[in-house]
């Protein structure tokens, strides 16, 4: 596929307008994004149901139905556990600072040698609890600010309704769109676009579909081994472990480090460290040998620091949005070089080159 001066200066354009459009209109496209993943997420499902003889309709009515049912659960169940363990952990810090200062570097230091005088964790403490007053009086202010605001509340109202209808209306008629896209292509590199377009659906639904699901069943993994092993933030630590685990070995690593730490300041014995090592050395075992091979394969094509890169950038560009936007793009761009390497492989100037 090769452009003249003319159509790629009309690409760059696009692009750009595209961009400029997507940061003026960030706060109206965050629940429409959202219902176009979940409409991605689902449709598939659909697909299925509709190869059982059901209809359009009818599929698209039990998927919708099972999906927000299914993140429905996941919100009354998962967040006020998870938020009666972050508000115990912030509440206990100061004592965890103590046993620190107490018992952790007095230890260090008959052991080790190092003059821990230097390392006076009464500052950090003392910072720490003026920092919370604050974050609390903040908290309160911006709370009572929205709750005097009618528009704002409206607004949040406004756009927790409009998800699951936008969702719905988008699983009713998703291979229409996808249809009525494929219509408007240009005859002359529509095969070339069809290939990347579909390279990139394979990419998109490796990540989403199935990392997302390795990614929560890790969460559940490690939270229920830790909290077998009577660790106190047992559901934070493990789901945190399982969120991040979308890098490779970076969910892991955070995890143990986090719940040993843990483990330690709770119980302060080294060999109470071992059933941790145990949780985290199942979980590792348990997404190498059959979560990854069966839910996600080799087909995510993405490098993990590209995939970090992504939702870094996508967020200090765009905010939320960009977040959601992050991994389509990095996906798409990702497919686009590749296709673009493989044409380099397979030009007279590369063989050129070779032959010299």
């Amino acid at each position: 596929m090769i452009l003249n001066d003319s159509q790629k200066w009309l690409l760059f354009v696009g692009i750009i307008s595209l961009a400029l459009v997507i940061y003026l209109l960030a706060p109206v496209l965050t629940p429409f994004l959202t219902a176009a993943l979940l409409a991605y997420l689902g449709d598939p499902l659909v697909d299925r149901l509709e190869q059982w003889k059901l209809s359009r309709t009818v599929s698209v009515s039990i998927v919708f139905v099972g999906l927000f049912l299914f993140l429905t659960l996941i919100i009354l169940l998962l967040l006020p556990l998870l938020e009666h363990q972050l508000s115990y952990l912030l509440g206990n810090i100061p004592r965890y600072i103590d046993l620190i200062q107490t018992e952790v570097l007095p230890d260090l230091a008959e052991k080790l040698g190092i003059d821990v005088r230097q390392f006076d964790l009464n500052i950090l403490k003392e910072n720490l609890s003026q920092y919370w007053q604050q974050a609390g009086g903040l908290a309160m202010t911006v709370f009572s600010s929205v709750t005097k605001s009618g528009l704002s509340i409206i607004a949040w109202l406004a756009n927790l309704i409009l998800i699951p209808v936008v969702t719905f209306y988008l699983l009713r008629d998703w291979d229409l769109l996808v249809a009525r896209i494929h219509e408007l292509l240009p005859k002359q590199y529509e095969p070339v676009i069809s290939k990347l377009s579909k390279e990139s659906d394979e990419t998109l639904a490796a990540f989403f579909r199935g990392q997302f699901m390795v990614m929560l069943v890790l969460g559940l993994v490690y939270s229920a081994g830790l909290w077998f092993v009577n660790l106190e933030l047992a559901l934070l630590i493990g789901m945190m472990a399982g969120l991040l685990s979308f890098v490779p070995y970076l969910g892991f690593i955070i995890g143990v480090m986090a719940a040993s730490i843990a483990m330690l300041l709770q119980n302060h014995e080294l060999f109470q460290l071992i059933p941790v090592f145990i949780v985290f050395g199942i979980g590792q075992a348990l997404e190498g040998m059959l979560l990854t091979p069966l839910l996600v394969g080799d087909r995510i094509g993405l490098h993990p620091v590209a995939v970090i890169f992504a939702v870094l950038a996508g967020g200090q560009l765009f905010g939320f949005v960009g977040i959601l936007l992050a991994l389509p793009v990095a996906a798409i761009i990702a497919v686009i070089l590749r296709h673009m390497h493989e044409q380099y492989k397979a030009s007279e100037f590369f063989d050129s080159g070779s032959c010299e």
